[in-house]
């Protein structure tokens, strides 16, 4: 029997620990799945010094992609391009090896979605999971801007997108938790009126499914898509890094 679980400070909205458990049940297997909620950087430290050897993997979500680089032993080396780890292996000699699933799934699931009117795009949010998308979107010859709420250097401001940036950017990928349960009326701060037939908005947040940023897409005639396939993508490339 082999232990697996989830590291992230806040996971009630999480479907990870149910999708492991089911294929658990339906493959009956004995392995176990749990959530790891950790309140702050040092209890991140704490549990990879005194608790990580006990399991044989892990995913990480916000707010820990990042921090967690420096705990490991070891980085693959996608996951040391892309900056940012989802997935840790625990060796049979109890070495911590870094993974990047996000890039995988984001991309599987995009290209279901393809194509787009032009490859131009605004990634919302500048944390791990955004580099993830940003990698993908390199890889496949986008021009991209990254928009947080304090825009330094090319990194626009929200207050920044007005109707022609909108325009001329026909992909906005949501990397930031916003929307996720039970806050699920907030949305990033955008001119969604400017949002038409011509755009695509993608939407990392899985719960709830439709989030308020898809549907103030939606109803502008945008064509829109939730996380659910990207977490199902990730999480079965990392069951196979598992294994």
């Amino acid at each position: 029997m082999a232990k697996y679980g989830l590291i992230g400070k806040k996971l009630e909205h999480s479907f990870s620990i149910e999708y492991f458990r089911n294929k658990f049940r339906k493959e009956e297997r004995r392995d176990t799945y749990e959530n790891i909620e950790l309140e702050s950087e040092e209890e991140l430290k704490r549990f990879i010094d005194k608790n990580a050897a006990n399991y044989k993997g892990f995913n990480v979500t916000s707010p820990y992609k990042e921090a967690i680089i420096p705990l490991l032993d070891r980085l693959d080396n996608e996951a040391k391009e892309i900056g940012a780890v989802n997935t840790v292996k625990v060796s049979s000699t109890n070495k911590l090896i870094g993974y990047n699933t996000d890039h995988y799934g984001f991309a599987l699931s995009l290209s279901d979605s393809m194509p787009i009117k032009e490859k131009t795009a605004l990634i919302l949010g500048t944390g791990g999971a955004s580099k993830s998308v940003a990698y993908v979107l390199e890889t496949l010859g986008f021009d991209y801007k990254f928009v947080s709420r304090n825009g330094v250097g090319d990194v626009l401001r929200y207050e920044d997108i007005t109707t022609p940036i909108m325009a001329s950017h026909y992909l906005i990928i949501n990397s930031t938790p916003l929307g996720t349960y039970p806050d699920v009326l907030t949305c990033p701060s955008l001119p969604y009126q400017s949002i038409t037939k011509d755009h695509f908005l993608f939407d990392l947040v899985y719960n709830p499914s439709e989030t308020e940023f898809l549907k103030r897409g939606f109803v502008n005639g945008a064509k829109v898509c939730n996380g659910l396939s990207m977490l199902e993508h990730q999480a079965k490339k990392a069951w196979s890094i598992w294994q």
